[in-house]
């Protein structure tokens, strides 16, 4: 499974973005300017939150910072880092599906930044051998 989260520009403390799965949009996001991580690619894996209690996608491989994860929040304050999806049914929809999916397929996060002048207002840093159709 081949996931993007693609932000557009920061606006005061928020960062706005799109989250795609397999080339179809799935939710808005948001994240806290000064807390994203940077924008390359990882693996991610559906965990136990030891804050939240719940089973949560977890960003693996994030340079100096662990416990990086997809959640429900609707304001920057609620993130040190995490990316906030907009409501609990989101969420558990977001978390089943990838539940499901990470038995039997690997799943890849690309974080896309928006920078004005390029292709379509966005870089690609994701090496090719790991962007899927």
């Amino acid at each position: 499974m081949y996931l993007q989260l693609i932000r557009n520009n920061p606006q005061g403390a928020a960062i706005s973005g799109r989250l795609v799965i397999n080339g179809r949009f799935f939710c808005y996001t948001m994240e806290r300017v000064g807390y994203q991580i940077p924008a390359i690619c990882y693996p991610i894996r559906v965990t136990q939150s030891p804050r939240f209690k719940r089973l949560l996608p977890l960003v693996c491989n994030v340079p100096q910072r662990s416990g990086i994860r997809f959640h429900v929040g609707k304001q920057p304050k609620h993130s040190t880092g995490c990316i906030l999806l907009p409501d609990r049914e989101t969420e558990n929809k977001f978390t089943n599906l990838l539940l499901e999916t990470q038995a039997h397929e690997e799943i890849i996060l690309e974080v896309i930044d928006f920078r004005p002048g390029t292709e379509y207002g966005y870089n690609t840093p994701c090496p090719p051998e790991l962007q899927k159709p």
